[in-house]
């Protein structure tokens, strides 16, 4: 019998791509850009949502 994991979905609020890097405009010294790192508020960072029963069972 196969363990029951619970179902993982790519997060709906940033598509699978949870961190992203901005850039502020700003270099340093040696010519690389000052960047900013933002993750996604909804999965914090993984990427993925686990879907709950209540939403399963009704389908949504």
């Amino acid at each position: 019998m196969m363990p029951q994991t619970p179902a993982t979905h790519v997060c709906s609020h940033c598509d699978g791509f949870p961190v992203v890097h901005i850039t502020t405009g700003n270099t340093t010294p040696d010519g690389q850009r000052h960047t900013l790192a933002a993750t996604c508020p909804a999965c914090k960072g993984t990427g993925t949502r686990t879907t709950t029963a209540a939403l399963a069972r009704a389908g949504k």
